[in-house]
């Protein structure tokens, strides 16, 4: 439809909001049906090429929820869903990114109808809609090129999937019940040990991985996945992904522009990331939010600098924690494993410095509260957790 392209010409690729108005007015006055179908079919033009430039579906719901707004965010997930159609089949990680953003299908049923069900949807004005459609284009249309952690959707996979050990299922049922107990429980110390009591059999389940590679059952390679580092602290963030990387043997890369960090690994490795990372950051929020009750109790304001020495704190006292529970899990099943592990870490370092070979180091910034500081460490190291002769499966 020539005023669909029109609107889209004067609106996407010009930075003002005039072009921005004359767009959203010339969708607005065309024959509604006619504009949702088309809106649709370059929307579908947009998210493509953002996956051809390295994105995936969550990235681009990221960048949306941080730039724009919950509408936006909805016309996004409709916009994906509508592209997906086009695949018969997609990668694991992709088909769980869709259904967790409710985008493995379409809700409107024929696209002729989407622009009368979307506004039904939305209860607002056909400009309204319009100007947030246009917007949604407008920031897709700027992504960058990122490095790629999977083919885009239709193109063939290479990386031979990963091969579960027999037990993982199990492994991982118990560690998202320890780590759901160390969330729930209001006592730092029982925490502090269920969180360690994880990360062993993280370890394990790392070490079993490793063997079964070793053995030639299966054909594991380093993957990557990226995991959002939202704003506010998120050098502090950061740094608590980095960390239960390193625990886990896998490698994080910070994006701080883009608000992810990319985390390189064995598959399994990966998913003890995601599931550790998710747990802290909720275990260090909970515990700073019992401090500053403390502090204001005691009559003393706290302030963004507290928060984030906080959390700084938090997370180098819990990274070096979480190391030594990964380093008596190593000694406890013996040296002959050695040459397994550091073959398995020279290849993550070797996929990391080939994806990333430029990267950069970064000073933290802003960490002068000395009893945030304080907090935080204590907060990460209140409970004293005995080396045990062994973690029963």
């Amino acid at each position: 439809m020539e005023q669909i392209e029109k609107a889209v010409a004067a609106a996407v690729y010009a930075d003002d909001s005039a072009g921005l108005d004359l767009g959203a007015s010339l969708i607005a006055a065309a024959p509604w049906a006619g504009a949702g179908r088309e809106l649709l079919r370059r929307g579908e033009e947009f998210v493509r090429r953002a996956w051809e430039r390295g994105w995936q579906p969550a990235d681009v719901v990221r960048i949306v929820r941080r730039d724009l707004d919950d509408r936006h965010v909805r016309l996004t997930t409709d916009l994906i869903a509508a592209e997906n159609r086009r695949y018969a089949s997609t990668a694991p990680r992709w088909e769980a990114q869709l259904r967790d953003l409710e985008a493995a299908g379409v809700w409107w049923g024929s696209d002729d109808r989407y622009a009368d069900a979307l506004a039904a949807r939305e209860r607002a004005d056909r400009f309204s809609l319009a100007t947030a459609v246009l917007e949604v284009f407008r920031l897709l249309v700027r992504l960058p090129a990122i490095e790629p952690v999977g083919p885009p959707p239709g193109e063939p996979v290479h990386v031979r999937p990963h091969s579960p050990t027999p037990d993982e299922p199990r492994m991982l049922t118990r560690i998202r019940a320890l780590l759901a107990k160390a969330e729930a429980t209001d006592y730092p110390e029982e925490a502090e040990a269920l969180t360690t009591k994880a990360q062993e059999l993280m370890a394990r389940h790392s070490i079993d991985a490793a063997l079964l590679a070793a053995q030639g059952h299966t054909g594991d390679v380093p993957v990557a996945c990226r995991i959002g580092v939202d704003a506010p602290y998120e050098t502090a963030k950061a740094i608590l992904l980095d960390a239960a990387a390193s625990a886990n043997r896998c490698r994080a890369v910070w994006n701080s522009g883009l608000g992810f960090s990319t985390v390189v690994g064995f598959e399994p490795d990966l998913e003890s990331v995601e599931l550790l990372y998710t747990s802290l950051l909720v275990q260090g929020t909970a515990a700073m939010t019992r401090a500053e009750a403390a502090q204001r109790a005691a009559g003393r304001k706290r302030t963004k600098a507290f928060r984030q020495a906080f959390l700084t704190a938090y997370a180098s006292r819990v990274g070096h924690r979480l190391s030594e529970a990964t380093e008596h899990v190593t000694e406890e099943a013996g040296g002959s494993l050695l040459p397994v592990l550091a073959a398995r870490d020279v290849a993550v370092e070797d996929r990391a410095e080939r994806m990333f070979p430029q990267t950069t180091s970064t000073r933290v910034r802003g960490v002068n509260d000395h009893a945030g500081w304080e907090h935080g460490t204590a907060a990460a190291d209140r409970a004293t957790m005995p080396r045990r002769p062994g973690v029963t499966r």
